[in-house]
């Protein structure tokens, strides 16, 4: 939402002008006088005027080089002038754009929206934090910077079936994963590995599913993405 500053002498298209830039997502002031136009921009400059050449107290020309000795603030003239000469003065003298009347107000809003994007500066939308980061590196699982506290066989049997989410693997997979790194190497020992790393979850993200019993078949992980903000862990 931008500040915009209505300097235009005709009420009734100002109160159009005004419209159309609310309507537009905006805020529109209006004002009729170069005079108060200046006092207005002196205490608070505003983020773009829409500034008329043949303004009372003090013309638009006037206003746009007072305007100028202190701010870059967007200005876009308008009146009603339309010899060559009196655009380019008008330009010379520090606007941005220029309008002749009659005009479209729609017309009028696109230039607007146009000088905006050109002069406001624009805030990138930070890139999304990863849902789940799983690292060989350091053999670690977080979510969503809570690191969950896996032992050797409980990493390598999560990593495995988090890089194919939605795979299911049966116990007998799972227990060739695992060979070598653990002693007990029974079907009852991947259950009780699949328990262990449900429970740890759950201290950080109580209701994901995220390893699922698939019946009959063995079990298989998915990766849902957390809420913006995680409920503080509860102790385990």
């Amino acid at each position: 939402m931008a500040s915009i500053l209505v300097a235009e002498d005709e009420a009734d298209l100002a109160a159009i002008v005004a419209d159309y830039i609310t309507a537009a997502g905006h805020q529109a002031q209006v004002l009729t006088d170069g005079r108060e136009a200046w006092a207005r921009v002196q205490q608070q400059m505003p983020d773009l005027i829409v500034l008329d050449l043949m303004l009372p107290g003090m013309d638009g020309l006037s206003l746009c080089k007072a305007v100028r000795e202190r701010s870059d603030v967007p200005i876009i003239m308008v009146t009603a002038r339309v010899e060559e000469i009196d655009r380019l003065h008008g330009l010379d003298v520090g606007a941005d754009d220029y309008l002749c009347k009659p005009f479209s107000p729609r017309e009028l809003v696109a230039r607007i929206k146009a000088v905006l994007r050109r002069r406001l500066p624009v805030t990138a939308a930070p890139e999304p934090e990863p849902a789940w980061i799983v690292s060989d590196e350091t053999r670690s699982v977080t979510i969503r910077s809570q690191s969950l506290q896996l032992t050797p066989t409980e990493y390598a049997l999560f990593a495995a079936m988090a890089r194919r989410p939605g795979a299911i693997w049966s116990r007998a997979q799972l227990l060739d994963l695992i060979r070598g790194d653990a002693l007990d190497v029974t079907d009852r020992a991947i259950d009780s590995h699949v328990k262990n790393l449900r429970r740890k979850i759950a201290v950080h993200w109580p209701e994901a599913d995220v390893v699922q019993s698939v019946y009959g078949l063995g079990y298989r992980v998915e990766l849902p993405a957390p809420p913006a903000a995680l409920p503080a862990p509860s102790s385990p």
